[in-house]
């Protein structure tokens, strides 16, 4: 397993539009094969801040599966409109340093 983050800055004007376009792409997220799962955090300190984390299968599988899918279409259109506000995408590998939970 991998972890995509994707770190944003977003005007505050558009954090409706923001969460609204990832609740739309969700369901192409929730539909591949190559994502286990995801969730969408809002900044607290500093509330323009948006961090997307989407665990995928492999790098592969994020790359060569899911963007080369049918699904992904409807996924990029629907946050394209975010690309310029993205300050970081890039895959990590889990350590073993972690709760259960």
């Amino acid at each position: 397993m991998v972890v995509e983050y994707i770190r944003y800055r977003v005007p505050a004007a558009r954090h409706g539009e923001f969460e609204g376009a990832y609740t739309q792409a969700a369901t192409e997220l929730e539909d591949s094969p190559h994502c286990s799962a995801y969730e969408v955090s809002h900044g607290i300190e500093e509330p323009d801040n948006y961090v997307v984390r989407i665990e995928w299968d492999s790098v592969e599988g994020h790359e060569q599966g899911f963007r080369k899918s049918p699904g992904f279409a409807a996924f990029f259109a629907a946050v394209k409109p975010f690309f310029e506000q993205i300050e970081e995408m890039r895959h990590y590998q889990p350590t073993s340093v972690a709760s259960d939970a």
